[in-house]
């Protein structure tokens, strides 16, 4: 699942009035003018314009004043929000708004503070550059060359936003530099190739010397990656303190880091029991080997996941396990490059909330032609024909995308804006494996042996993303102890395995989410009288809130 960072939403400006105004109204200034002060954001959720300043021309400072703006920022709206919500008055909707922003907040400060990724993790420029580029590029927010004229004014300030990096940036964990470089060639291709390709005539002459300035800027960064940062090199590791604090806002939990380990690791070893019951009597290895030989080529991917798709979308409409979207706005297209690092496999991003019509995308990472043969071999046996499956229906039918298309009707819109930028990051990733988890167990292949092992591996999976978040960041976890993990203990081929090792270290407190949101749904169902797909309708049109506050407002 793609989210809208708060690192580019949180480079923002106070200024707010004194009047008094009802707790959605205040909290809907909050998120538009933290918007307005982060415009590759705003562009992204389709807010294009605050108070007559055109965003989809601007670009987020990151400059060590934009930084300072920040703080102040969130510390004034931390207050402000605090006193609005201390009055008694707030209603049970309101008191969920509130605990998503106020963890967001607390989240935001503790980077802005503490943290301070800006100092030290260089795809924090990179990904912002490329997510200028993109979203209008592919987004048709309005005619191709309009939006082509917000991207050569995005383009000609580009070289700002990596001034600002090399004054920023004091060092950088190896694999953090190593990764912005790749995703920075990304960069380097979209402008050079896709949107030079499809850029109007009647603009080459603009869009010409902005693209060479923009190249010209993400070439010297990647040379200064490569001689200057690269001598300074850090930890990527958070430590035990900052971790926990980081966990408590990202998780929206009480329970503790130690907890959830404890529970996983349980888990995981009930999980493997059960698979070994449905593999005899070949061994869990032996029934997965024959499995993973049955995959596409990199050639068929992306129309296997296709027509994964269609077959999803087909299995929850007869069994009606919940209303699906009127109609289709998803597309199925390749991770653009430059998010390649993080989204290894596949992602989803959903469609703007403020401009659902828009669309939504299903992200496939192609298979590189370059690669050798094993590696090619062991990403198609990860991702077989039962692999690939499980991955759309947690990505798009009925995951992520029809999660995020029934928040984009949560009413009133300042409530539908406030959940999709500072949603819950348990109940989306949690609903992605609670759905899987349901669909199956409703009868999707459920009596297949072939579907029931690779669900178990697959959940492994999700459950050992808490193990290797948690110890890594905190307990000193080698990566030869994660390959082994995964391998070993949950299954996992090399090629995933050794991604993950990557993502695990890009990252932190998002792996949880998967089985601590996951645990936190099953406990929501049990508690719910409600029929099946009564329960997941109005689950679902509550929008991302924190899983406890989902259960109470159910409740009513």
């Amino acid at each position: 699942m793609k989210y809208f960072p708060l690192a580019s939403i949180a480079l923002l400006l106070a200024g707010c009035g004194a009047h008094h105004e009802s707790f959605s109204d205040l909290a809907g200034q909050f998120a538009r003018e933290a918007l307005a002060l982060s415009p590759v954001g705003a562009t992204s959720v389709g807010y294009h314009e605050h108070n007559g300043v055109r965003l989809d021309s601007q670009l987020d400072d990151m400059s060590a004043r934009g930084v300072e703006r920040q703080r102040q920022f969130f510390t004034e709206w931390n207050h402000r929000l605090a006193t609005a919500a201390s009055s008694g008055e707030l209603t049970a909707e309101d008191q969920a708004d509130y605990r998503l922003l106020r963890d967001q907040i607390g989240l935001a400060m503790l980077e802005a503070n503490t943290i301070q990724n800006y100092r030290h993790n260089p795809t924090v420029y990179v990904e912002l550059a490329g997510n200028a580029l993109y979203s209008p590029y592919i987004l048709e927010y309005a005619p191709k060359a309009e939006r082509f004229k917000h991207l050569i004014a995005r383009l000609e300030k580009l070289p700002t936003v990596f001034d600002a990096a090399r004054q920023n940036l004091v060092d950088s964990p190896a694999v953090w530099n190593r990764v912005a470089q790749e995703e920075n060639e990304g960069n380097i291709g979209l402008i050079d190739v896709s949107i030079r390709r499809d850029c109007p005539p009647e603009l080459k002459k603009q869009f010409d010397p902005a693209a060479a300035g923009a190249i010209t800027a993400l070439r010297e960064f990647n040379n200064w990656l490569k001689t200057d940062l690269a001598r300074h090199t850090s930890d990527w590791r958070l430590g035990k303190e900052k971790y926990a604090r980081k966990f408590r806002y990202a998780l929206e939990t009480d329970t503790t880091p130690e907890q959830l380990l404890a529970d996983a690791e349980a888990q995981i070893k009930a999980v493997r029991e059960r698979m070994a019951q449905i593999a005899k009597p070949d061994t869990v290895e032996a029934a997965l080997d024959k499995i993973a030989k049955k995959h596409a080529t990199p050639q068929t991917y992306i129309d296997d996941a296709k027509r994964d798709l269609d077959e999803a979308r087909a299995f929850v409409s007869e069994h009606k396990l919940l209303g699906l979207p009127q109609g289709s706005n998803l597309q199925v297209i390749e991770t653009p490059v430059f998010m390649r690092g993080i989204y290894g496999v596949g992602g989803f991003s959903p469609a703007p909330p403020l401009e659902p019509k828009l669309g939504a995308y299903y992200w496939i990472t192609p298979i590189p032609a370059n690669w050798p043969a094993d590696r090619i071999e062991s990403k198609l046996r990860e991702y077989n024909t039962y692999g690939l499956k499980i991955l759309t229906v947690h990505e798009a039918m009925p995951g992520h995308y029809v999660q995020a298309e029934y928040a984009n009707n949560v009413q009133p819109a300042n409530r539908r804006l406030v959940r999709s930028l500072f949603g819950s990051g348990a109940y989306v990733e949690g609903w992605a494996v609670y759905a899987t988890d349901m669909m199956i167990d409703q009868g999707y292949y459920k009596n297949d042996p072939g579907m029931q092992l690779t669900w178990g591996k697959q959940l492994l999976r999700a459950i050992a993303n808490t193990v290797l978040d948690i110890r890594f960041q905190t307990m000193g976890l080698t990566e030869q102890q994660a390959l082994d993990l995964m391998i070993k203990d949950t299954y996992q081929e090399k090629e995933e395995a050794t991604a993950k090792v990557q993502r695990s270290q890009l990252s932190s407190c998002q792996l949880p989410t998967y089985f601590a949101g996951y645990r936190a749904w099953q406990k929501v169902r049990q508690a719910s009288p409600l029929p099946l797909a009564e329960f997941h309708e109005r689950a679902m049109k509550e929008g991302a809130v924190a899983l406890p506050d989902l259960e109470r407002l159910l409740a009513k």
